[in-house]
């Protein structure tokens, strides 16, 4: 059964337009199209709207897009983030603390803080960010249950072909549907190998520790403000969530080279092989408070078809970057296609949209996203190689490029 594509209401624009995906970068874009009276409904393969990871942080572009977008995203951010909990630490993004003796420093000294300005350090866990926005898109927008399997091109607009049989019309589709982008096969066609992710060697064991034993361990100002831990070949992120309830801790690990060997990207976490792991990275200042961590978790095609978010340009994890850039993707595509006044127009603001991503900003923000992670982790070049040993001046490089703003995987690619 084919459902054609919805009438416009009065008022509205005369098309419709397919979002494909309902995480944080599928119902952005959904809250942008709401602000510019473009018609759209958002399908979501999922039977309810659900975010994988833990936390996200924002950094001041993303904030901006926010309000940009629309103002009820910043202020559901804000009644929800949670920043350092120290006054004199509220325009921190972080403080830097070597895990190990190296030449950054002493194991546990603090050998440099990032300031942020007014921004601070925000962090939000998706699951509530996403109920944020939930709460700004009307239901009857919504399907669940609809993976999009194909996306066949009409005369004036496509038909999506959906994983259960169904199809359904639109004027166009965008797909906002992750890194794991079933559009992005669609579009960039299967023997490309441009539509597969590739593993970017860094995996992280994250988890939960309740404040009061994180306190318990580290002391009160540690516990309760971000803190990054450098160590060889790994580096630690502890950063309070819940309005001060819970310690949120990211460990990543460095592999090198090599393909990630499980076909799941999430797996439950071996308590042995992580206290394995990290004693290698010489984290010997930061494995203490492992132990207690809680529930831990190891472009265009054709006319009217676009990719944007990580389905089109997923990046490495160390800079935080994916979902701020998905929310700038929102603001841009809303804004485009606020300004079309015909169905014909949709395909002169897709290409407009697809040469801003051939634009310098998402490929140099995945180069450099790689940078502040191998510097964490005591990898690059001239910050410490194997061994670790540093000189105290290359601290700055360590720090270098933190504060940008969204979420991570480990795994990227680019269309």
């Amino acid at each position: 059964m084919t459902n054609p594509a919805p009438k416009s209401a009065p008022g509205q624009k005369p098309f419709t337009i397919a979002i494909c995906g309902g995480g944080i970068a599928g119902l952005a874009l959904a809250i942008g199209f709401l602000r510019h009276n473009v018609p759209f409904h958002l399908y979501e393969s999922a039977n309810a709207f659900a975010e994988v990871g833990a936390v996200v942080s924002f950094g001041p572009n993303s904030l901006r897009a926010m309000t940009l977008i629309d103002p009820k995203i910043r202020e559901g951010y804000a009644k929800r983030a949670t920043g350092n909990a120290y006054t004199e630490k509220k325009t921190v993004w972080s403080d830097f603390h070597a895990s190990m003796d190296c030449g950054v420093g002493k194991a546990g000294e603090k050998v440099a803080t990032v300031n942020a300005g007014y921004i601070g350090n925000g962090c939000i866990p998706r699951a509530h960010f996403l109920d944020e926005l939930v709460a700004l898109v009307p239901d009857v927008n919504v399907t669940f249950g609809k993976r999009v399997v194909e996306v066949e091109e009409l005369k004036d607009g496509v038909r999506l072909h959906f994983a259960d049989g169904g199809k359904a019309e639109a004027s166009a589709a965008v797909g906002r549907d992750g890194v794991k982008s079933n559009l992005r096969h669609i579009v960039l066609g299967q023997e490309d190998g441009a539509p597969h992710p590739s593993f970017t060697g860094k995996y992280a064991y994250r988890g939960l520790i309740p404040m009061e034993k994180a306190v318990g361990l580290l002391g009160d100002e540690l516990a309760r403000n971000s803190v990054m831990w450098l160590g060889n070949h790994g580096h630690v992120l502890t950063f309070p969530i819940e309005n001060g309830e819970m310690m949120n801790v990211v460990a990543f690990r460095t592999t090198g080279d090599g393909p990630w060997e499980d076909e799941k990207w999430v797996l439950p976490m071996d308590r042995k092989k992580r206290w394995k792991e990290t004693s290698k990275t010489g984290a010997r200042a930061s494995r203490k408070f492992l132990g207690l961590m809680e529930k831990p978790d190891t472009y265009c095609k054709g006319r009217r078809t676009c990719l944007s978010g990580d389905a089109a340009h997923a990046s490495h994890p160390n800079q935080g970057a994916g979902a701020g850039m998905a929310l700038k993707d929102a603001y841009l595509m809303s804004n485009l296609l606020g300004t079309v006044q015909t169905s014909s127009g949709i395909e002169g603001a897709f290409r407009a949209f697809d040469g801003r991503q051939e634009a310098p900003d998402a490929e140099a923000r995945d180069d450099e996203s790689g940078r502040p992670g191998s510097c964490s982790s005591l990898r690059r070049k001239g910050v410490g190689g194997r061994c670790g040993c540093v000189e105290r001046e290359s601290a700055d490089e360590v720090i270098g490029g933190y504060g940008g703003g969204g979420s991570g995987a480990g795994f990227c690619g680019k269309a």
